[in-house]
């Protein structure tokens, strides 16, 4: 058993974020304090992480432990869950939610007003707490809870820009995620009556009974295809993903970064581990589920690529391109098999590093055109912000899955968990499909940022500090993630496996 300090890890994680999001409202804009107070916090939990990590997988296997809230036992109180795979994720969300806002401390300052900055502070604190929640929760209604808040706050920050276009984007991402989450809940409400209990566990002992003497099985179909349905809406599946290119491409770029490379993947892990410890994979395979996920993972693949492919706004390019990578990660659960779960979590960490770097990259890029995002405008920019030409051109050799780079070793695990799946043909050629693909919008950015051009802007703000060492890790992560990949997908296997 792990020591008593990791055993409270995940609680104290969220309950810092929480208080860090009370106490900033009223701390002095001067010096950046809010900021500095956010990314601090942001560290402290990615350090206790990391610790929380190592302990649960200091050792021949890899354990797993529930903490109970409040001290009542199962099954009325509420449950936090940690194994590996839980450790892992929450390492990655807080590395890039602390990148994310260091990267885009200058344009955040240009953005968002003053008197709005320490707001933009609280978001940023809930949302991370939330995420956390999202990944540790094993009760299925505390998960509904946070997936409110991040709702919330999601729109906040797409609205922070304070512009006609972003407050009709966040309104637009409003009215799409009560959608989706007004799913949920009633799927939460049936499994309940089903049920009798809220924690994860209970529910998958008394759902087996269901299915062994087939009563109430309709019901139970039904709240599998709302709560898919419901998460599908809220991470951008298509064809549930047209409220996303305007809530990315209009709003800051350090939001732009948390909203595609973390919210969405907080969603698709809850969904992760409904299948996994809630229904059972081999009830979902019995209900069809998978097969439906994965004819709308190659969907999203395909289709997200042909409208990226249409776009002349650098942003709403890459947020198109989001959604043909949540398709790989559906792609990967539709698989319904171990190996097809890992790839999709091992997608989900390496996309969660790389589009936020790709949208911090864009922000440099449009700064030095003049704050302009269209494609021909950024002509030449290479050679005014190099550091965000850099990002560029690793992010979309990651997206494209060129070896070295961290997209291919993601691609190459979805290759491979494909063979030990029925959909191994369908599976290979989507893959081939949509590398190609994306590769047709890709390379075109490239060659224009790399282009020369007579009348370069003057007088662009060069890169600061924190933008260099935001970026110098974003590359680097690139690089590790694509290079030594293979003990990161054993661990999370293992995760996996404890799930």
């Amino acid at each position: 058993m792990t020591n008593i300090f990791a055993f409270n890890i995940p609680f104290v994680s969220i309950f810092l974020l929480m208080i860090a999001a009370i106490i900033t409202p009223v701390l002095p804009v001067r010096n950046r304090i809010p900021e500095k107070l956010s990314c601090w916090v942001i560290a402290i939990v990615a350090v206790m992480s990391a610790y929380l990590l190592y302990s649960l997988t200091n050792g021949s296997q890899s354990i797993a432990f529930n903490f109970p809230m409040g001290h009542f036992p199962a099954p009325w109180g509420n449950e936090l869950r940690a194994g590996p795979l839980e450790a892992v994720l929450s390492l990655s969300f807080c590395i890039v939610m602390l990148l994310s806002l260091l990267g885009n401390f200058s344009s955040t300052e240009e953005d968002i007003a003053p008197g709005r900055r320490q707001v933009f502070c609280v978001l940023m604190n809930l949302l991370t707490a939330s995420l956390l929640a999202l990944t540790y929760t094993n009760d299925l209604f505390t998960g509904y809870v946070f997936i409110e808040i991040t709702t919330m706050a999601a729109c906040g920050i797409v609205a922070a820009k304070e512009s006609a276009e972003t407050v009709r984007a966040a309104l637009r991402y409003l009215v799409m995620s009560l959608v989706g989450s007004g799913l949920v809940l009633i799927a939460i409400c049936m499994l309940y009556d089903l049920t009798g209990h809220l924690l994860m566990q209970n529910m998958h002992e008394a759902i087996q009974v269901i299915v062994i003497t087939k009563n109430y099985m309709i019901p139970l179909t039904v709240s599998l295809a709302l709560i898919t349905t419901g998460l599908a809406v809220k991470s951008a599946l298509y064809p549930f993903a047209f409220w996303l290119p305007d809530a990315h491409g209009t709003s800051t770029n350090a939001s732009s970064a948390v909203l595609s490379g973390l919210i969405l993947k907080g969603h698709i892990f809850l969904l992760i581990k409904i299948y996994c410890r809630v229904f059972g994979l081999d009830v979902i395979h019995a209900l069809g589920m998978d097969t439906v996920i994965f004819i709308l993972g190659v969907a999203a693949m395909i289709m997200g690529s042909v409208h990226a492919l249409r776009q002349t706004n650098i942003k709403r390019m890459i947020a198109w391109s989001s959604v043909a990578q949540v398709g790989y990660i559906f792609l990967g659960l539709g698989l319904n098999t171990t190996a097809g779960i890992a790839a999709a979590c091992l997608h989900i960490i390496i996309h969660a590093s790389i589009k936020p770097m790709l949208f911090t990259s864009a922000g440099g890029l449009s700064t030095a055109a003049g704050h302009k995002k269209g494609l021909h405008a950024l002509m030449g920019t290479f050679y005014a912000n190099r550091w965000a030409g850099l990002g560029m051109i690793a992010g979309a050799c990651s997206m494209m899955g060129v070896p070295a780079f961290a997209g291919f070793s993601s691609k190459m695990s979805l290759m491979l968990a494909s063979f030990d799946s029925p959909f191994v043909v369908f599976s290979l050629a989507a893959l081939a499909a949509s590398s190609v693909l994306n590769a047709l919008y890709y390379v075109p950015a490239v060659i224009v940022i790399l282009t020369h051009r007579r009348n370069v802007i003057a007088d662009t703000p060069a890169p600061t500090r924190l933008y260099k060492i935001s970026m110098s890790i974003f590359l680097a992560l690139n690089f590790y993630l694509g290079l030594f990949f293979m003990p990161l997908l054993r661990l999370i296997t293992r995760g996996v496996n404890v799930l």
